[in-house]
């Protein structure tokens, strides 16, 4: 599932300022993989969107990539 882990860095380094400070972190379980996605605290708002609108495409996205694999994935924002 490295292509979902590569596909939210290039995702966030599109959106955000401070590319350095951003960090993946994958956790895998039997059926569920969750990722945590790190920003730097100016970048965040961005990250998010209005009302959250940004964070729930790139989530829609992530689980249509982890369900052609037959696993459940979701996107935390640290």
């Amino acid at each position: 599932m490295s292509n979902s882990k590569e596909f939210i860095e290039y995702v966030a380094r599109c959106l955000v300022d401070n590319r350095d400070a951003i960090e993946v972190r994958e956790t895998d379980s039997a059926s569920l993989i969750i990722y945590e996605l790190k920003v730097a605290p100016e970048d965040k708002g961005r990250i998010i969107g209005r009302q959250g609108q940004v964070v729930n495409a790139i989530r829609t996205l992530l689980r249509v990539m982890a369900a052609k694999e037959g696993k459940r994935a979701t996107l935390e924002i640290l």
